[in-house]
């Protein structure tokens, strides 16, 4: 077979070979498991993958996926080493540039290895692939991008500004007009709320540093999730019109958003581990009622609206300001930019494709969401998806149910750490009766209000669903299109990094300043120093981006 010569050729022996066929063909190894390391850009975890989804790998492939995330230089350490690892995960359209580039991706086209080992990836996702195909500097395909979908809808909301609805109840519901509007608003429910159920103090908001990339990921965010206009380079894009706004430009959506956070932290109200914390922290503080707000779904809601916690009338729902027009991304064929690729060095790239594979197939998609079929979920006589019992709870409460056996460990500890996606959540699942992967819309899930918050939230917004109501409101869809972002090399690169640090490491300073005279000099400094270190070579080149990826969607919609 084909995997011999590769190995043969690598100068792997012929004693070998039997434990290296594992996972070809769905065969095992009595010589033991295979680890592959796995080198994630997206990844918050360093590590062996443990818990179910390793249990359901090993059984499937016999293998064991060693976690690899982008810290302390990881990518550019790895990049001069010339080894990426076997199943690589890249970020953005620049990483998978520079490793392409590089030669340190797979040819997926070599010895037709993804027609052999990646039969479903070939049939379901060529728009995707030969997207790839099209951004390589040689012409071939060395992966895909991720959170793919039909055309012609978008995604389901997760810039949904999520609030502890029962105490912001309790407080008279204040109307939120604009993004300030929320700062007394906060204060009232600390006053209501001082401590959370450990007995610690309780917060407004509590950002994470993880994934801070050329500014601080919450600031921007806020920024998008405020004005819908969607990050990119070195500031905020619109996508109505193209236009371009630096982070440090004059009353820029950026500065406004910091400042906001400035005024929270002045108050108490952001959680003061925020710069050195983690993401699995900051959820864990939320699971225990610790913040009230959250602009994201996955860092609000989905964490805190457990059983227990419904039980109780406590809830966390969408208060979208008046003035907001959140961001909603454009579902695309041809995937995002943050690409599934195989290392050129590794030693099983059919093992790679074929774990790929798997999570590209409707089972892979959503056993790795929702745990293991059968026991977390399943569909019915007429194909419609359900939760079980146990598996809602565990969806629901990730952290704090226990697997039973043959498997071990939380639910949570067994969520599958490399944190990409194949197919977008909202994409429909073949495997279904015209269902979406995300189980807000399916028909199962569709019903009474849940608690007494829940009936007061649907009362006050005229919806049944977070979508509906946020639908129902003003957003902004981002289009997708064929626009790759350019290369940034040699000088350039090296200017670039060093205005993202700058912009960064001051973010953090001006969000810990303890008055606005302090915060004002914090600024003025982080402004001066990026200027002093290229800030407007960045500016000019995001600008000249921004004119090619406005063209590219007004491509696709015309």
């Amino acid at each position: 077979m084909k995997l011999l010569k590769r190995l043969v050729a690598l100068g792997v022996t012929a004693t070998m070979l039997v434990g290296s066929l594992s996972g070809c063909g769905g065969t095992k190894s009595s010589s033991g498991p295979i680890t592959l390391t796995v080198f994630s850009q997206l990844a918050n975890y360093s590590g062996e993958q443990v818990g179910w989804s390793s249990t359901i790998l090993l059984d499937k492939f016999n293998v064991i996926l060693n976690i690899v995330p982008d810290q302390n230089g990881a990518f550019d350490t790895r990049m001069e080493a010339g080894d990426l690892g076997d199943i690589v995960v890249l970020g953005s359209d620049t990483s998978f540039q520079r490793a392409e580039q590089a030669g340190l991706l797979f040819d997926w086209e070599e010895d037709d290895i993804l027609s052999e080992y990646g039969p479903y990836i070939k049939e379901n996702m060529s728009i995707a692939l030969e997207k790839n195909r099209g951004m390589s500097s040689d012409n071939k395909i060395h992966g895909f991008g991720h959170n793919i979908s039909e055309s012609g809808s978008f995604d389901a909301f997760f810039y949904t500004w999520d609030i502890r609805w029962d105490l912001y109840s309790e407080i008279g519901k204040p109307e939120v007009n604009e993004l300030e509007d929320l700062i007394p608003i906060f204060e009232e429910m600390k006053k209501v709320c001082p401590t959370d159920e450990a007995g610690n103090p309780t917060y407004a908001v509590y950002p994470w540093p993880d994934w801070d990339g050329n500014m601080v990921m919450y600031v921007k965010s806020t920024a998008t999730s405020y004005y819908g206009y969607d990050e990119f380079g070195m500031g905020l894009y619109d996508p109505t019109d193209g236009s371009f706004y630096g982070a440090l430009d004059d009353n820029s959506p950026y500065l406004r958003c910091l400042n906001f956070y400035n005024q929270l932290y002045q108050k108490g109200l952001v959680c003061p581990d925020s710069m050195t914390t983690e993401y699995t922290t900051m959820a864990e503080k939320v699971k225990k009622g610790g913040v009230f707000f959250s602009i994201f779904n996955y860092a609000g809601s989905d964490i805190f609206n457990t059983e227990e916690h419904l039980a109780g009338n406590q809830m966390m729902c969408s208060l979208v300001p008046s003035e907001a027009s959140p961001i909603v991304y454009g579902q695309s064929a041809l995937g995002g930019n943050r690409y599934w690729t195989i290392g050129a060095k590794s030693e099983y790239p059919e093992l790679c494709m074929e774990i790929i594979n798997y999570l590209c197939t409707p089972e892979g998609r959503m056993t790795m969401e929702y745990g293991p079929q059968g026991l977390c979920w399943d569909y019915d006589e007429d194909g419609n998806t359900y939760f079980t019992d146990f598996g809602r709870t565990a969806y629901t409460d990730k952290q704090n149910t226990q697997m039973p056996e043959p498997y071990t460990g939380s639910f949570q500890d067994g969520t599958l750490q490399i944190n990409n996606t194949t197919w977008s959540i909202d994409a429909f699942n073949p495997d279904s009766n015209g269902e979406r992967y995300n189980y807000k819309f399916w028909a199962s899930e569709q019903g009474d209000a849940r608690c007494d918050t829940e009936a007061d939230w649907r009362a006050w917004s005229g919806c049944t669903s977070t979508d509906q109501y946020m639908i129902s409101g003003n957003y902004t869809v981002s289009p997708s299109s064929e626009y790759v972002e350019a290369d940034r090399s040699g000088d350039f690169d090296t200017t670039w990094t060093q205005v993202a640090n700058c912009i960064v490491t001051n973010t953090w300073k001006a969000i810990y300043a303890t008055s606005d005279d302090e915060y004002e000099k914090i600024v003025a400094d982080m402004i001066k120093e990026a200027n002093d270190l290229g800030y407007q070579q960045c500016v000019d080149w995001c600008i000249e981006q921004a004119a090619i990826r406005k063209a590219a969607e007004d491509a696709v919609s015309n």
